[in-house]
């Protein structure tokens, strides 16, 4: 599990602080509500389905937003650059 060194859940700051977990209260993307910033946790699912997905930018930590959902995908904005997945590809993906 990752730490961030932190105030309050989002908000960054140095060692001061004691560590909060970066992925306490997860969810999957497929939840997520459009047009919210969210943290990629984890992912589950078989080997060639994370290398498929760390292709794509979806890595541990990654900030990631829901643009919208369409005909059953989810389109998200992960490192600049729009991505269409499934919804049950999506609800692989756990965020914070």
């Amino acid at each position: 599990m990752s730490f961030r060194e932190t105030t309050a859940p989002g908000l960054y700051n140095n060692a001061a602080f004691h560590k909060v977990p970066l992925c306490s209260g997860t969810i999957p993307l497929s939840m997520a509500e459009p047009g919210v910033q969210v943290h990629i946790c984890s992912i589950k699912g078989r080997d060639d389905t994370k290398r498929f997905l760390n292709s794509l930018g979806f890595v541990e930590d990654a900030p990631v937003t829901v643009v919208s959902e369409l005909a059953g995908n989810v389109i998200v904005n992960i490192k600049n650059t729009r991505v269409a997945i499934s919804k049950a590809m999506a609800a692989r993906i756990l965020t914070n």
